[in-house]
């Protein structure tokens, strides 16, 4: 059974998780831990329960889900692995974010790992998640789904009664429209959904009450 470890860091509200099972090798999802106080939470999260990490997986390359790469690179050697066509936006992260904040913030992203592809199997412990193509908030993004446990981390192509938006470099709202069509038609309805902000939800309540799945 995996277990779920949610923080909810840096000024943009985002949801880092990490993702463990008895084996006690972890899953890191979108680390945008930007403060101190949160990167000395992940890790003492990681020291309790003896965790090993393993992999550091980004849904997308905007910002605020990366903060953290650094912080992981130097502490587990992981490098963060996200989808080829999100390159440009990881290379410009840190002129984003000075854009977004008015000044500049510092942190250094590492060289990105080894690309994540649609359809890509990632293993850890006893568990597999299976890489799932969602572009339109990004042209790279992904969605991380774990069948055997009725799980996914949508990023911010999917986010309780809502969507991410459209309107930053590589954005496409037809794409995202398509890709949200698509992913809801191939998740049962009792998948529970994990965002990249805000609370979980499930595939049914979207499908039920979302007005942009269609």
């Amino acid at each position: 059974m995996i277990q779920i470890k949610q923080f909810i860091v840096n000024p943009i509200q985002e949801n880092c998780y990490i993702l463990s099972d008895e084996s006690k090798e972890a899953v890191i999802i979108d680390c945008g831990a930007l403060f101190e106080r949160d990167r000395n939470a992940i890790a003492d999260y990681i020291a309790t329960e003896s965790l090993k990490p393993v992999a550091h997986l980004l849904t997308h390359a905007h910002f605020d889900h990366l903060f953290g790469a650094r912080f992981l690179a130097d502490a587990y050697g992981l490098l963060p692995r996200f989808a080829a066509a999100d390159a440009a936006i990881y290379a410009a992260s840190e002129r984003q974010a000075a854009a977004m904040f008015g000044q500049v913030i510092s942190f250094d992203p590492p060289a990105a790992g080894t690309p994540v592809a649609d359809g890509d199997i990632i293993s850890f412990g006893t568990h597999t998640i299976t890489v799932i193509a969602t572009p339109g908030h990004s042209p790279g993004g992904v969605c991380y789904y774990c069948a055997d446990e009725g799980i996914i981390f949508s990023g911010d192509t999917l986010f309780r009664m809502s969507i991410g938006r459209t309107d930053l470099p590589g954005g496409d709202y037809r794409t995202l429209i398509t890709s949200l069509t698509d992913l809801a038609a191939q998740l049962p309805d009792n998948v529970r959904v994990y965002p990249g902000h805000g609370p979980a939800t499930t595939i049914a309540d979207e499908r039920h009450a979302n007005p942009y799945i269609v």
